[in-house]
């Protein structure tokens, strides 16, 4: 299982659990991610994603995307694509 860094977590609004993740890589809808950082370290799907509050896809490097996250994040963690 091989995983490479595709972007950080920018922002993170708990009461909705989004993340807003700015990317170096591409990321499209079923790709599964691992976002790791101090206290954050799981693995889910992408399930859906939205760019500038509109569903997309698909994300290529420098778009900063918005996804539902099943535990908090923080800025800064990592992510990486598996």
């Amino acid at each position: 299982m091989e995983e490479k860094q595709i972007g950080a977590v920018d922002h993170f609004f708990g009461n909705i659990s989004v993340s807003m993740i700015k990317l170096t890589d591409t990321l499209k809808v079923g790709d599964k991610i691992h976002i790791k950082g101090n206290t954050s370290d799981f693995v889910q799907d992408i399930s859906s994603m939205q760019i500038d509050r509109v569903p997309a896809q698909e994300a290529k490097a420098g778009d900063l995307i918005s996804i539902k996250v099943d535990q908090k994040v923080r800025k800064d963690d990592a992510v990486y694509k598996i």
